[in-house]
């Protein structure tokens, strides 16, 4: 049995039912849980299926606290976090079902990330800190970059990085309930480099899989409009007052 949820906030709903489409493709026991924080309820009239479950909260109260609204309602194996722009094949799943079966000490795993160009997306991080968070922003040291992405090393073999872009990570259910699921003091950004901190606090691992992998448009909001940046920029005091500068 597996689970997903899907923020949802004013999203193209052709973008979003590709991306639903991929999951109800899963010949496994599913459910899907599409959490809308839009000001207004239009997209719950697009998906009307037994095997989803619309929410409509009626108020942007951020991706992570979005997320955990279902922390009670999950029952599942395995529970994906998911967004809402992200297409992929039946087979990614069970191959990672299958992987993640067989490591004891993993509580998420992620596959290889693709744009639409077929261009690699380096979602494997280093726990952030200030200095890369404004290198990255002024682009200050190329070298600095590469390094904290983990491009020194073969991204085409298995590992465990430190923090992992949270636009697809297949948890073991129980595992993400144990952590009580996402931080909710973070509005937007910096949520999954969070919660990748509070899994290693319990001695266990993330997984990088590149054996399979998906497609993600990813829209880098941030660095696109001031609104988000400044969301950004609070979400990045809040996880260094927490875990360290």
């Amino acid at each position: 049995m597996i689970t997903a949820s899907i923020v949802l906030y004013k999203e193209n709903s052709e973008t979003l039912k590709k991306t639903v489409d991929s999951f109800l493709k899963l010949s496994i026991k599913k459910k899907l849980y599409l959490i809308d924080n839009s000001p207004t309820n239009n997209l719950g009239t697009h998906f009307k299926n037994a095997e989803i479950e619309y929410i409509f909260v009626g108020k942007n109260i951020g991706f992570g606290k979005a997320h955990n609204l279902i922390l009670d309602k999950i029952n599942s194996d395995f529970h994906l976090i998911l967004n809402p722009d992200v297409v992929f094949l039946s087979n990614v799943i069970t191959s990672l079902i299958n992987k993640l079966r067989g490591e004891e000490n993993v509580s998420f795993i992620t596959p290889k990330v693709m744009y639409p160009n077929t261009k690699l997306q380096y979602v494997c991080r280093k726990h952030p800190t200030i200095l890369d968070l404004i290198n990255r922003k002024l682009k200050i040291s190329k070298n600095k970059t590469l390094t904290n992405e983990y491009r020194n090393q073969d991204l085409t073999k298995s590992f465990y990085p430190n923090f992992i872009h949270g636009c697809f990570m297949l948890f073991k259910t129980t595992d993400f309930k144990e952590i009580k699921g996402f931080d909710e003091r973070y509005f937007l950004y910096m949520e999954d480099a969070d919660i990748c901190r509070k899994i290693e606090v319990t001695n266990k691992k993330i997984l990088y899989f590149p054996e399979v992998e998906i497609t993600h448009q990813h829209q880098k909001g941030s660095s696109k409009r001031i609104k988000l940046f400044f969301y950004h920029l609070s979400s990045a005091i809040k996880y260094f007052l927490k875990w360290g500068f």
